[in-house]
């Protein structure tokens, strides 16, 4: 009986001495996600952000031009968080934020991704490098987390310096291939 795969899952693939392996799937990609606006009053409007699968809320708070996380003081390499069971979804509220993503699965590893308040949000999926550089006033985003079961906010906020993951520094490299850019421009 022949099984039915979901369209996510790939067919075991007969190798050349005849058995059968998995082959390899790449990372699942960010996402931009647009929401609603489904009621306009006088000088009111309302939006439907919810993140039906969210089970947490981060409000992060740029007061200035902040770099999150920041750049290793020592050697001055960019510093990147990496949840290995979260996936964010992040929605600018006042200001703008410019995320770097680097994720060493996906056929292209290097995004930059600008979020503008009453912009899209941001889906970051897990196992993905990011940071984020806020505009010169500041900004304000709205995370709203998908933990899985017995993920703990320590784990997941971990910082990792690019200088000591070389596929990450060569990736993020000013030699490297230039990133991929999304409402950004050089």
């Amino acid at each position: 009986m022949a099984s039915t795969l979901l369209p996510q899952h790939r067919q075991p693939q007969p190798s050349p001495s005849g058995s059968t392996a998995q082959a390899p799937r790449p990372a699942p990609m960010f996402e931009l996600i647009p929401y609603e606006r489904f009621r306009d009053t006088p000088a009111v409007r309302f939006f439907d952000i919810t993140v039906a699968e969210s089970n947490a809320r981060d409000l992060v708070v740029h007061t200035g031009p902040a770099v999150s996380p920041p750049d290793d003081p020592a050697s001055g390499a960019w510093q990147f968080y990496l949840h290995p069971h979260q996936q964010d979804n992040l929605l600018a509220l006042q200001g703008g934020r410019t995320f770097y993503l680097v994720n060493l699965g996906w056929n292209y590893p290097f995004h930059i991704v600008r979020l503008e308040s009453g912009g899209d949000i941001l889906r970051i999926p897990p196992g993905t490098f990011h940071r984020s550089v806020s505009d010169p006033d500041g900004s304000l985003v709205l995370n709203q987390a998908v933990r899985e079961e017995g993920a703990s906010v320590a784990r997941e906020f971990r910082i990792y310096n690019s200088s000591h993951i070389p596929r990450l520094y060569a990736t993020t490299a000013r030699t490297a291939p230039l990133p991929k850019l999304h409402g950004v421009s050089w």
